[in-house]
């Protein structure tokens, strides 16, 4: 049996864990809509100033085109990033491949459980104990992902639809914005739009996770559109709401605002709710979860594809590891470093995809023909 073979061989999963391929459009965006759209709007102006709002869309084109390779990456492979690896680089520079994709994806449920943790002690609870609070919302995660993928995509579905009425709170800051911040509307030099994509990255992390979950797909094909959808809709949010932010804040205002769309949340006003961003971080905890679970997912099934073991091994180790690394960072400049790294190394591994692509497309055609 050929390595390509061996590579498909490797790969039943059951017909009743596939899902349909709608269902791409919500693990896409629930992955992509976390955490960093709490905030990014002061990290993307930093360069670009108001005209960074076109740099979401210079972000959101590469995205689509990562997001093309990634499955023209996959249909070649016929299987998951484990596969493609051992394709690309042979079984053991492959296997170390494919455990660095398994900590990447350990370190995006770290950046997204600890900023969020942050979020609620500087919003809600000052001296709320991490270590208590991290414990509980780890066994919360541990026991919807040891339910399987089928439950972290319910999860997916029920973020997506409970969070979208805070969509229509953005009419707020609209009411008393002033548009002349938005003006003149092309003002940056490229160089600066580039740099203020490049900041906007880790918003839109998300996408690399079709790796491992394209195989739990059924009719792949068909998830293209769901896909591409998701990342259309995720960009569209995150203008839509950096266009709001601009409008509200000048753009001295926005370099003392960490938190962009929360501190919008507090000019919410209805006869019965005082302060709605409470409720806006608490519904946020929808979003969280399903963002935290794929991740650890995702991280936990490399290994089990790589040593053909018990996932839920893996599931306990990794929960293990989030816990003393969320306990460790315990500082506002520590979480800062760690977004900051999630930024840069997700950048990296958004710039691998194309690397990948051109080796699928040399490397697995002539290991294809030479194992004919």
């Amino acid at each position: 049996m050929n390595k390509i073979s061996r590579a498909k061989a490797e790969l039943p999963v059951s017909e009743r864990l596939l899902i349909t391929p709608m269902f791409v459009f919500f693990i896409i965006h629930s992955m992509q809509v976390g955490v960093g759209i709490l905030g990014f709007e002061g990290y993307i102006a930093k360069y670009a100033g108001f005209n960074s709002w076109i740099s979401i869309l210079i972000a959101g084109a590469f995205l689509h085109l990562m997001l093309w390779m990634i499955y023209q990456i996959l249909q070649d492979s016929e299987g998951d990033i484990v596969s493609v690896h051992r394709i690309v680089f042979g079984k053991y520079i492959g296997a170390v491949f494919s455990l660095l994709f398994s900590v990447y994806y350990l370190f995006l449920a770290l950046t997204v459980l600890r900023t969020f943790i942050e979020v609620i002690q500087v919003w809600v609870f000052p001296s709320i104990q991490i270590e208590i609070f991290a414990l509980a919302f780890i066994l919360l995660v541990y026991y919807m992902v040891i339910g399987g993928f089928r439950l972290v995509t319910g999860l997916c579905l029920i973020s997506t639809i409970l969070t979208l009425p805070l969509l229509l709170l953005k009419f707020f800051p609209i009411e008393v914005g002033v548009t002349d911040y938005l003006y003149p509307v092309i003002d940056a030099s490229i160089l600066d739009l580039l740099k203020s994509a490049k900041a906007s990255i880790l918003g839109f992390l998300g996408i690399e996770l079709l790796f491992i979950f394209y195989p739990f797909i059924k009719k792949p094909d068909e998830s293209k559109k769901w896909a591409h959808f998701a990342v259309f809709y995720t960009v569209l949010i995150y203008l839509v709401t950096a266009l709001v932010s601009f409008l509200y804040y000048s753009e001295e205002q926005l370099k003392h605002v960490t938190w962009g769309t929360i501190s919008l949340w507090k000019i919410v006003h209805f006869p019965f709710i005082e302060r709605f961003e409470y409720i806006g971080i608490a519904l946020w905890v929808y979003v969280i979860v399903p963002n935290i679970c794929l991740a650890l997912w995702g991280a936990s099934r490399i290994p089990k594809r790589m040593f053909v073991s018990s996932q839920k091994a893996f599931i306990w180790l990794f929960c293990f590891l989030l816990y003393i690394f969320t306990v460790i960072i315990d500082s506002r400049q520590g979480v800062e470093k760690l977004n900051d790294m999630a930024n840069l190394i997700g950048f990296y591994v958004l710039l691998y995809i194309p690397l990948l692509f051109i080796l699928m497309k040399t490397v697995g055609k002539w290991r294809k023909k030479n194992h004919a």
